[in-house]
């Protein structure tokens, strides 16, 4: 009867040990599977699938518009190096606010980009939309533009000085058109007349009217980006006085800066590649890469250096430091002529 009962306990025994140790190994089957999990999870996080889709470039301006040329070609060459096309779409009015609205509200996924300038500053402080830059998130700044001061081929002044020394001693009477009021053409001639004691008749206009009414006489002079007035440049109807830039454009070598005549005036307008704000990390840092690389071709050099522009890429973090610091100066003179809104 003892030897049973000595069998039993023995039984019971082995049977709590086996169920301890399917316990224990059940644990940590458990952890090493939470363990796996945790990994799997952080190498999903470490890597993304971007773009499996097209993705749509916003430009704020209109079709065969400088800026819209210079983002076509830009699409292209960065579609090719994502491996899906970046479909170009033009969503202009209120100086850029049109656009920047639409973008701002698209999912924050990088499919949808926009063509972004100086006018992120402009239209927010013309008080045009409600949100500023910090909407958007930089990806990466491409090209800048100096700003030229433009006459009829057959005007009187054939040096920038004459031009300034002519304003000066007739107040008003020089009708110098621009792009629109606020625009960046717009402060570039304002910021002329601070430097020089000129005084000008701000005359705006839609997107490439200036030319036209130069041509027709209705202006007597235009401040425009290059592009918009090579082919004019090129037939002999338009003769360029200077430009804004630091140095002089290479398709126009024989056109000085303002600092070469003594003028004091350095202005260029940026563009560049933005998302909406919230854009994962991940997905910036892919758009970033294929856009240095467009920065990079020769391609897109050349075609750049055609339409007046000159390459200067600034990566992400970069680009959101330069908009910042840009948005500060613009503000200034925006408020110095009674235009700052916001």
């Amino acid at each position: 009867m003892k030897k049973w009962r000595l069998k039993g306990v023995a039984l019971v025994l082995v049977s709590l040990l086996l169920v301890l140790a399917l316990s224990l190994a059940g644990c940590g089957g458990s952890k090493q599977a939470d363990s796996g999990s945790k990994n799997d999870g952080a190498k999903q996080g470490t890597t993304v699938e971007f773009p499996t889709k097209p993705i749509e470039m916003t430009v704020l301006f209109g079709a065969g518009s400088g800026a819209d040329l210079l983002a076509r070609k830009v699409a292209d060459l960065a579609g090719k190096e994502l491996g899906q096309p970046i479909a170009v779409v033009n969503r202009t009015g209120a100086g850029g606010a049109v656009g920047y609205s639409y973008v701002k509200d698209q999912k924050p996924d990088g499919y949808n980009i926009v063509w972004n300038s100086n006018s992120i500053n402009t239209a927010y402080h013309q008080g045009n939309m409600q949100f500023d830059y910090k909407a958007f998130a930089g990806v990466a700044e491409l090209t800048t533009e100096p700003v030229s001061i433009a006459v009829k081929a057959d005007a009187p002044w054939k040096d920038i000085n004459e031009f300034i020394e002519y304003a000066k001693n007739n107040p008003g009477k020089v009708r110098i058109g621009n792009s629109g009021l606020g625009t960046f053409t717009h402060l570039t001639a304002v910021a002329l007349e601070n430097k020089t004691g000129a005084k000008f008749t701000h005359v705006p206009f839609g997107q490439g009217l200036a030319v036209s009414s130069l041509l027709g006489g209705k202006i007597e002079a235009s401040s425009q980006l290059p592009a918009e007035i090579m082919s004019q440049v090129k037939a002999g109807q338009v003769r360029i006085l200077a430009v804004t830039g630091e140095e002089r454009l290479a398709s126009l070598p024989d056109v000085p800066t303002f600092k070469e005549k003594g003028i004091d005036l350095t202005l260029s307008l940026w563009r560049g590649i933005a998302v909406p704000a919230g854009t994962p990390q991940p997905v910036i840092a892919k758009l970033e890469a294929a856009f240095k690389k467009v920065a990079e071709s020769q391609e897109f050099k050349d075609f750049a250096a055609q339409m007046g522009a000159n390459i200067e890429f600034r990566g992400a973090s970069e680009f959101d430091a330069f908009i910042a610091q840009q948005d500060k100066e613009l503000a200034a003179l925006m408020e110095q002529i009674g235009m700052k809104k916001q």
